[in-house]
């Protein structure tokens, strides 16, 4: 989206770094931490679950990805392991945000101690 710049983008693909973000209030993008690797940021995302995530037994928690089934069932996995939710959802991104995102983003939605 215009946001960094090609030499960086290129850079960036080439280490497979990855950025983990967080939408706050405001709906603005906050990066939370860069990894390297798909199955690391898979587990950052979990990880930031971990820390934020209040009351997860009552919660329902969706899991949005960009045609990466395998990746998003990966993740459920992971939350079911650290903790004991109500039911999780997997679905897809919609069109709009997949636009801007591309193939195989993964979003996970959770009420936590910051929205």
């Amino acid at each position: 989206g215009g946001r960094i710049s090609g030499t960086t983008a290129l850079l960036g693909t080439m280490l497979s770094i990855k950025p983990v973000l967080h939408v706050d209030d405001e709906g603005h993008l906050i990066p939370v931490s860069k990894v390297r690797g798909r199955r690391k940021s898979l587990d950052a995302l979990v990880d930031h679950m971990v820390q934020t995530c209040t009351h997860p037994e009552g919660q329902t928690i969706f899991i949005g990805h960009g045609d990466s089934l395998e990746d998003a069932e990966y993740v459920a996995k992971l939350v079911r392991q650290k903790f004991k939710v109500k039911t999780v959802i997997l679905n897809y991104i919609g069109p709009v945000i997949g636009s801007h995102t591309g193939p195989n983003t993964m979003g996970l939605f959770f009420v936590g101690t910051e929205r």
